[in-house]
């Protein structure tokens, strides 16, 4: 493979790898289609009633439960990285010779991209009694999560021109990034001979946060290009960051606080205020979540259970930013950057300096709020043979103000806690080709479990030098556990 391709493959990774991180929103929840009825310790975290055949387990830290989710509602793999006008080219949607009306095509009212990391600390699960199961839990959670609407890109890639003298509603627009702790002790018990009931409360302890409250934001594009917009728009921020303002106090610049981790005024990092910060005891909240299983008959059972129910109250190094009633933004435009007037360094500067004028500091630091985002799961399952089993589960997110749902059919095989498996096909997202695979098998005392939740059935083939690669063509959700 030549240099040149090599250079290429580069950069639409890397361009791949940009859209992934800064354009996110909605897969909130720690739920796995593929797991839900798999004989593993860890269905617990979709529904506490839910217990696996075994009666005791310890989760190894960390390595117990990896879990690395990004959904996203209008684009595919093959729409960021296809081939160019000769095989042995890769071009991205920023190319010059990319149909921009194809890309178009694809989006939505409302548009996200979200990836969401979930790291399980601890895991531990043991019988009390006849029939009592109790667990506890320390989860590491990472989302980060944008919702853009269709008029903002079409304003990026189209251009201006289209759109003079109009105005939009882009109150759809929302941000947020937030990193917590959460611990959780679980109860399950039998009620009678066909109902079981679960609960885990949970702790949590918020180590960093960006939250955009957008009520109100429209923008009218003028004769010259630059956009007015009338904003009711707020940003709220607790974490190691500082703002720098100007004499009329709006934003000058906005920079990581490296002295909140150093000792004095040295340049040595102090051990104890790193892990003041990482284990923040200021920022607290609390959740539960909820669960049921009843057996109608020895072959049918049904389930349900609703999950985050609860909220952070975020009080240390806070940040609180307001736009203006109304502000002047210069704009942007990418096709700057396809036709080579601009790269996207000089862009993304443009931006900034025109953003960071629209915004002014409140006085004072005031505490906030966030909230979980609740999911909802409505399953049943009906058992073929002793060990062969069939599901549907419905699975819905409801935040911000926003109802999104998932539904997926399996077929299961669960043989103890010595093999357990499952085979998935899930609508969600618009798309309807979406199947996923859980295997789950024991060596020893271990269990080894690893599971993916939207497996790419048809692929593109890019040829450069005589070498071929295949790449997924409409893999719009990658979500894997091990």
């Amino acid at each position: 493979m030549s240099k040149e391709i090599e250079m290429r493959i580069r950069k639409s990774l890397y361009m791949l790898s940009l859209i992934l991180v800064i354009g996110m929103k909605n897969a909130y929840t720690q739920t796995s289609q593929v797991l839900y009825y798999m004989n593993i310790p860890q269905n617990h975290l979709d529904n506490p009633a839910l217990r696996p055949t075994n009666s005791s387990y310890l989760g190894i830290p960390v390595l117990t439960g990896l879990d690395f989710t990004v959904n996203n509602n209008f684009v595919n793999f093959s729409d960021i990285i296809m081939k160019g006008q000769k095989n042995d080219s890769l071009i991205t949607v920023l190319h010059k010779d990319y149909n921009i009306d194809k890309f178009i095509n694809k989006l939505k009212s409302s548009n996200f991209i979200t990836p969401e990391i979930s790291i399980q600390l601890l895991g531990l699960g043991f019988t009390v009694g006849k029939d009592m199961y109790i667990t506890l839990d320390m989860v590491d959670r990472i989302y980060t999560n944008f919702a853009i609407p269709k008029d903002l890109f079409l304003l990026a890639l189209k251009g201006n021109s289209s759109f003079v003298g109009s105005t939009m509603d882009l109150s759809g627009f929302d941000a947020q990034i937030r990193y917590w702790h959460e611990f959780g002790m679980g109860i399950s018990k039998n009620f009678g001979n066909n109902l079981r009931l679960g609960i885990r409360p949970k702790i949590l302890f918020g180590v960093a946060d960006f939250s955009i409250n957008n009520q109100a934001f429209g923008l009218t594009v003028n004769q010259d290009y630059s956009w007015d917009f009338n904003a009711n728009l707020t940003a709220n921020m607790s974490g190691p960051v500082k703002v720098y303002t100007s004499n009329k106090n709006t934003i000058d610049s906005i920079k990581f606080d490296e002295n909140k981790f150093k000792k004095g005024s040295g340049n040595d990092v102090d051990i104890n205020k790193i892990a003041n910060f990482f284990f923040n005891k200021q920022n607290m909240g609390l959740g539960i979540d909820l669960g049921a299983q009843y057996s109608v008959t020895n072959k049918l059972q049904v389930s349900a259970s609703v999950t985050d129910l609860g909220y952070i109250r975020w009080k240390s190094d806070i940040t609180n930013l307001k736009a203006e009633s109304s502000f002047k933004f210069s704009g942007f435009n990418v096709t700057d950057v396809v036709n080579g007037s601009k790269t996207m360094d000089q862009l993304a500067q443009d931006m900034a300096d025109s953003l960071k004028n629209s915004f002014s500091i409140t006085n004072g630091s005031k505490p906030y709020n966030t909230t979980l985002p609740v999911g909802i799961n409505l399953g049943g399952s009906y058992n073929l043979t002793k060990n062969i089993s069939v599901g549907i589960l419905s699975h819905s997110i409801l935040a911000d103000r926003k109802i999104r749902e998932a539904l997926t059919l399996s077929a299961n095989i669960n043989l103890g806690s010595a093999l357990s498996t499952s085979i998935c096909y899930t609508a969600e997202n618009g798309r309807f080709d979406n199947l996923g695979a859980g295997l789950a098998f024991m060596l020893g005392v271990f269990q080894f479990c690893s599971r993916a939740d939207r497996i790419p059935v048809t692929f593109n083939k890019i040829t450069s030098d005589n070498n071929s690669s295949l790449v997924p063509a409409t893999w719009n959700t990658f979500n894997t556990r091990f």
